[in-house]
């Protein structure tokens, strides 16, 4: 008998259908003697129809009352598969965030979770319950309702599973794992039977939507087993670990990565002096904006252009900070662009293999791609190109670094 923790995406519980179809999936598991924590986000396309009911009424809704808002659609999903789970003879109990005490600090709509009291959990489930927790919400020590941003049932799964210790935490969704890049780029694309957490946070935080880089770092922290699993097919999805393979077996480059969620703001004929990057940066991160690739460029006058790139979401208020900071600083103007997009090889076999970035450069000035930024890691590069080459770049890359299937076996 084992512990999991079961996270099951908008697509898996879509309809009613589908919750139908989760519930029978849950009872298989419930009926081989484990315990089972499911953790369901809200229906396909309901998060999106709330937005769109704040938008009605506000351009910007107070971040308070959009978490009060969007925390509902959990709350749907979480009393529909209790009800279905009871209507198959499996006790089943549902729970908000708030009732099984997900605490948060008070940053609405990208809260962050501080502690779990698992109590009432531990005792349910030695009662026989499946327990069932909405994902993606909490609450701050005022009482305040919070959301944890985007994908962030993924991470109420993995918090779950590393405070109940459990033993394994799996991830649903409407693909069957972790792929080499997004198959509708790449039709070749290959799933992955292991990746180490390394590449997994590397690769989540480039733009793989197929886990939420908080959950990858949650379960990385609490070494929590991970499996990303499909919930419409059989298999065995592909398993998130600590352990690297065989440097023999090791491939250079796991994956491609991309974000099209990109933004590039510029500030122009910045004074040359020390701390001027802090002075800049600062009243952007005070707006709770997350900062990603930096450049900064020294010309011959004495100043410097300042260039870093946000999320798109970020991009109208992290301008409005920006003209706030230009004009104190005295630079001579504020660009932006929002038609770029970031493109990544990433692979713990980086540290031992050299000329990635060779490679990765010649491919993409093969095809006439012009490269904007680079940002390096140990085990990952990055660029910013132009939206409009995103899938050109992708496609030529994993052909570059012979990560189809048919190259592997080519290779065996």
């Amino acid at each position: 008998m084992a512990l999991i923790v079961q996270k099951f995406g908008g697509t898996s519980v879509g309809t009613v259908e589908r919750i139908l179809g989760v519930a029978q999936k849950v009872k298989g598991f419930v009926d081989q003697g484990h315990e089972i924590v499911v953790v369901p986000s809200a229906m396909s396309g309901e998060t999106n129809r709330l937005i769109g009911l704040a938008r009605d009424i506000s351009e910007r809704p107070l971040p308070r009352e959009m978490d009060v808002l969007l925390s509902t659609g959990e709350q749907v999903t979480i009393a529909l598969l209790a009800m279905a789970l009871n209507e198959l003879g499996c006790p089943a109990k549902s729970y908000t965030g708030a009732q099984v005490c997900i605490r948060t600090d008070s940053a609405h709509t990208k809260a962050r979770i501080q502690a779990i009291d698992d109590a009432s959990m531990r005792i349910d489930l030695d009662l026989g319950y499946v327990v069932i927790v909405a994902g993606f919400q909490g609450m701050d020590d005022a009482g305040n309702i919070t959301t944890l941003g985007r994908g962030g049932s993924d991470t109420t799964a993995v918090a779950l599973a590393a405070a109940l210790k459990a033993d394994e935490c799996q991830i649903y969704t409407d693909v069957d794992g972790v792929y080499t890049t997004d198959p509708r780029v790449v039709s070749s694309a290959r799933r992955l039977d292991k990746v180490t957490f390394e590449e997994m946070l590397e690769m989540a935080s480039l733009g793989s939507k197929v886990l939420q880089i908080r959950a990858v770092e949650f379960a990385g922290k609490y070494n929590v087993p991970l499996r990303v699993l499909s919930t419409f097919e059989d298999g065995p999805g592909t398993l998130i670990t600590t352990e690297e393979l065989d440097a023999m077996e090791q491939p250079i480059i796991s994956g491609i990565a991309f974000s099209r969620d990109e933004a590039k703001l510029t500030l122009v004929g910045v004074p040359d002096v020390p701390g001027v990057a802090a002075k800049i940066l600062a009243p952007v991160g005070h707006k709770n904006i997350e900062v990603d690739m930096i450049v900064q460029n020294v010309g011959v006058d004495q100043t410097t252009d300042f260039t870093f790139t946000v999320d798109r979401n970020d991009l109208d208020i992290a301008f409005e900070v920006l003209e706030g900071v230009s004009t104190a600083l005295g630079a001579r103007e504020v660009r932006q662009d929002a038609k770029i997009c970031k493109v990544s090889v990433v692979g713990v076999g980086m540290r031992s293999h050299a000329g990635v970035a060779t490679q990765m450069f010649e491919t993409l000035a093969a095809e006439g791609i012009n490269i904007q930024m680079i940002s390096t890691s140990e085990i990952k590069i990055s660029v910013v190109v132009d939206e409009k080459y995103l899938e050109l770049a992708v496609r030529s890359l994993h052909t570059a670094f012979e990560l189809s299937e048919k190259d592997v076996q080519k290779t065996a």
